[in-house]
């Protein structure tokens, strides 16, 4: 998971394409923000476009589970 946040430092939405990631910081359009957890920062504008998320907690007896549902 590679947490991302705009120009201004606002959050967006974090990604799972690691490749799309790695293209951003070669092509110099985002640069590290922190290592854990990793964290980068678009360095162009963009939409603040995100989705509204709805987090469920099983909290079981022997695990606890955790889903997140998008809307």
């Amino acid at each position: 998971m590679v947490y991302i946040l705009d120009v201004n430092n606002k959050p967006l939405m974090p990604t799972n394409r690691h490749g799309k990631v790695r293209h951003l910081l070669n092509a110099k359009k985002a640069k590290i923000v922190k290592r854990d957890p990793f964290t980068i920062q678009l360095l162009y504008k963009t939409t603040t476009y995100k989705q509204n998320i709805v987090l469920g907690v099983d909290a079981g007896s022997k695990f606890i589970g955790l889903s997140a549902i998008t809307k």
